[in-house]
């Protein structure tokens, strides 16, 4: 049961730092985090999926700036709703690998130097720094524990939000794009469910509008002030 608690609170960390540092600091400027905080999840993001802020940063701003059209790196109107569910983290690396998009929308990252020698340089041997915590924590069940967190974020954000949430839900807003809400409750994937929303306010920290939605990051340990202000 111990080892179970940890596994899971493992994944609640894991998309707590994509939502909050990620998405809605980094990419949206929409709430302002403690350096310590942001360090603690850009160290975690290095050991739980490898994945750069300055290139989440900059394909997540194109997305926004481009959104269904063929610029878009991940829209499902353009490049098909089973290519993005399934296919959604290898779209993610063909466009980091696009230097124009890493220049134009990627500014204001961080660029000090354990990011440069350490988080960027070498993002993959976080997760297998990982596997070997894992491995020493839950003994031969850390494989598995494993790869649940290394699919974690491609099937909930890349997959579901980047695919799901501009294909079928319900709007509360006639945004000039196909975002849509797959979930007045955003409990599973911390308020990212609340898609349509957000792309009506895009940089407003809150995910939620309506009396009976649900942002579960509003409701977290970090929303004192002393953490972010909105």
């Amino acid at each position: 049961m111990a080892g179970q608690a940890r596994a899971r609170a493992s994944l609640i960390a894991t998309i707590a730092a994509v939502t909050i540092y990620l998405h809605r600091c980094q990419a949206h400027r929409a709430l302002d985090l403690h350096p310590a905080v942001s360090h603690f999840f850009r160290f975690w993001l290095w050991l739980t999926t490898g994945m750069v802020t300055k290139e989440w940063t900059a394909i997540h701003r194109k997305h926004h700036a481009k959104v269904e059209t063929e610029e878009d790196p991940h829209s499902p109107m353009t490049r098909g709703i089973n290519t993005v569910v399934w296919s959604g983290a290898e779209l993610y690396r063909t466009e980091a690998r696009n230097a124009g998009t890493m220049e134009h929308y990627g500014h204001g990252t961080p660029d000090d130097w354990i990011e440069r020698h350490l988080y960027t340089r070498f993002s993959w041997q976080g997760v297998g720094l990982m596997l070997i915590i894992d491995l020493a924590l839950f003994g031969v069940a850390g494989l598995t524990v494993w790869a649940v967190q290394m699919a974690w974020i491609p099937v909930t954000a890349a997959g579901i939000i980047n695919g799901a949430a501009h294909y079928w839900g319900y709007r509360n807003f006639e945004a000039p794009d196909a975002s849509t809400n797959i979930s007045p409750w955003g409990l599973v994937i911390a308020g990212e469910e609340l898609h349509n929303n957000h792309h009506t306010y895009p940089t407003s920290a809150k995910l939620s509008v309506k009396p009976y939605e649900f942002d579960a990051v509003s409701y977290t340990p970090l929303t004192p002030p002393t953490f972010y202000s909105v």
